[in-house]
Formats: structure tokens, sequence, C-alpha cells
């Protein structure tokens, strides 16, 4: 057996963050070597930018799609804000723009795509669904990827349907969202109900069996989580109270 230590700072790390205005980030800094650049001054966490690139190139769509938003400092993210507020409006900024703090471009693991053309728009650039823009959408998930802001979830993510903004989650939690029609914030709620050692989510494809569970974690709290020496396991907060366990076995 093999164990593994978390406490409360495990929390607020990982690819399953949720951010949002209710949820903001308690964690701002990403180091410089965890960042990879896309293309020009658009830069996101290395695994995200990885798989990124890999989706891309298996669409041969490297000059057809372009990166127009990355990873964003905190100060980046208040100047497009201001910025908006002065150029929109605070009706079009309030819909489209995060807070300061509760943007998931500070995680490093959204990114913001478009059509590559002549004129893009920064904060609202074309990402049709058609052609090889849908394309991209249809094999996001296969990548870890998910469309974070659809049109039907707007009451709940509480930014409006955005379709060139994507959120790398990791897979299989991106197959499960898609699969399920959920926003990240109801895949959330839902993994909270699967507690570690009692009733874990259980995910199925290809002769591979995930299971996913949820564990509280208070201030003050370490807890050790055991696990079988061949077992593949990954841990990542919610950015809320707790973090969520998956782990891998079979081919």
């Amino acid at each position: 057996m093999k164990e593994i230590t978390v406490n409360r700072k495990d929390v607020y790390c990982g690819y399953l963050l949720l951010v949002n205005k209710d949820y903001p980030l308690k964690l701002f800094d990403i180091k410089e070597e965890n960042l990879s650049r896309i293309q020009s001054d658009v830069y996101l966490e290395n695994r995200a930018a990885s798989m990124l690139r890999q989706l891309l190139n298996e669409l041969k769509a490297e000059k057809k799609i372009t990166a127009v938003s990355g990873y964003r400092s905190i100060k980046e993210q208040e100047e497009i804000y201001r910025d908006s507020l002065k150029e929109n409006g605070q009706e079009f900024t309030e819909k489209y723009v995060a807070l300061p703090g509760a943007s998931e471009h500070q995680t490093g693991l959204a990114i913001d795509l478009g059509k590559k053309q002549e004129n893009i728009d920064f904060i609202c650039p074309e990402f049709p669904e058609e052609g090889i823009c849908q394309e991209f959408r249809q094999r996001a998930a296969d990548f870890g990827f998910i469309q974070r802001y659809e049109k039907q979830k707007e009451n709940i993510t509480g930014i409006g349907h955005e379709p060139w903004h994507f959120r790398y989650v990791g897979y299989p939690h991106s197959m499960i969202i898609r699969e399920s029609s959920l926003s990240l914030e109801e895949y959330e709620e839902k993994l909270e109900s699967h507690g570690y050692e009692e009733n874990p989510l259980i995910y199925q494809k290809n002769g591979q069996r995930v299971e996913i569970s949820y564990l509280k974690v208070t201030d003050g709290d370490i807890q050790k989580i055991k696990l079988e020496e061949d077992t593949i396991c990954q841990i990542s907060g919610n950015n809320k109270e707790g973090i969520i366990i998956t782990k891998w076995q079979g081919r």
C-alpha cells in the first residue's frame, strides 16, 4: 500500500478548481515554469497546453484556429475588466468578463479560441458551431477540455454564452461533464454526493475503470489516502471545501 497526505491547501490547487464570483481564487500566483507558450504571448498551464497542442495537431487546425487569450495575472484581469467597463458598459462586462480574482484565466487552465482571420475580437472572438471550430468542439472532451459557458447554463454559471471559451479539467471528467450535459458547477455539486470510501462515481470506457470520489478537508485537517501500489491517482481541490480523488484501474 502507498499513502498520499492532503491538507487544506490542497483544496485550492488542481485541474478541477471551480472558479466563479462565489468561489474566487485563493492562490493567484502561478510559477513561470508551470506555464507553456501556446503562441505569441498566450500561455497555458503545462498539461493543458500539451493537450491543446495535441488536439489542434490531430485536427490539423494550427493554421485555422488561433489562441486569443490564455493565462492572465490578476493585474491583467483588472485591466481587461476596467477597459471593458469603459468601452462596453457594465451590462456587457458583467456578462462576458469575470471579476478580477474570479476569472478562470487566472488558473492557466482556460483558453479563448478564435477562427483565424484578419480581425479578431479579444473579448468575444468568433468561434462558430460549424467547420473546423465545431470539429474542435466535438473532440475537446477527448483531450480533457469542456466548453465552459453554455447558453442553457447562463443562470448557473453567471456568465453569458461563450462558444470560444474552453476549460481544461482533465479526462475522464471532461467526458462525464459532456455526456451528462452538466456545467462545471453542477458536476462539482454532483461529486460531493460521492464520498471517499463510501460510494465513488464509476466511469468505465475501453476496458478502463475510473473511480471518482470527494473528501471534505477542513482547516487544520490532515487526511491520508491509502492506495494500492499499482493504482494511478490524481488529487484536485475544488476551491470550495474539499478535494476530488480520481483513481484509474485497468488499461
